[in-house]
């Protein structure tokens, strides 16, 4: 058995895609380069943007005086690619495990991609899709807002503080500890910005259903 440090207990789970169940990493940086050099900017100042927002925002943010309608044109190419293109996605480690672990314990996606987007790269990445699922066509605010967040523990029908959320990028983390919930950040970029707990990648999660319904989270070395 491994040597547990921390646990958390939770009533529900929220789940991020990229980053989180999904190493999407591949197509994001050939995407969003492509993007880059077509519009004279550094592939890898954009790529420090682009991660866990939805695009348009990161439109927005790169060039504050253009119309917001540009923006959302540029980004539903950019979607399409993204939906098309699925060759390199992968799980994060321990994503399938830990999604079979779950399956009978209150969860949800709550992810800034949407449907047609979410659905092809789980699938691609082998990973299944939860019941339960918040994506960008259900919100009026991205992450860094909460109400992603905040939807996901309604559709679940638990306070925002009974539930953990799984996230990998600042927006995410920012989002979900903005919303009353405490935060396991998955992977490298994840440990800089204060989440509750830190984990390499979903092998270092053990999940204690318990008796009343509710799930101990176990974090190992």
């Amino acid at each position: 058995m491994p040597n547990h440090r921390q646990s958390l207990t939770a009533r529900g789970l929220l789940l991020d895609m990229d980053g989180t169940l999904v190493d999407s990493d591949a197509v994001v940086e050939r995407v969003w380069s492509d993007w880059a050099v077509s519009k004279g900017l550094d592939p890898a100042e954009v790529l420090r943007t682009a991660h866990g927002r939805q695009g348009h925002l990161t439109m927005a943010e790169l060039f504050p005086d253009r119309p917001a309608e540009v923006n959302h044109e540029e980004n539903r190419a950019l979607l399409a690619r993204e939906t098309r293109e699925v060759d390199g996605i992968v799980p994060v480690g321990g994503a399938v495990e830990f999604m079979t672990a779950v399956r009978q314990v209150p969860h949800a996606l709550v992810t800034s991609a949407d449907t047609g987007l979410a659905t092809a790269r789980m699938a691609a990445a082998g990973v299944r899709m939860p019941d339960v699922r918040i994506t960008a066509e259900q919100v009026s605010a991205s992450k860094p807002d909460p109400e992603g967040f905040l939807k996901g523990a309604a559709e679940l029908g638990l306070a925002a503080g009974e539930c953990v959320a799984f996230e990998d990028s600042l927006p995410g983390i920012t989002a979900a500890l903005a919303a009353g919930m405490r935060v396991v950040g998955v992977g490298a970029r994840a440990a800089a910005y204060g989440p509750t707990v830190h984990v390499a990648d979903l092998t270092r999660v053990d999940v204690e259903r318990l008796p009343d319904g509710g799930i101990r989270l176990h974090f190992a070395n």
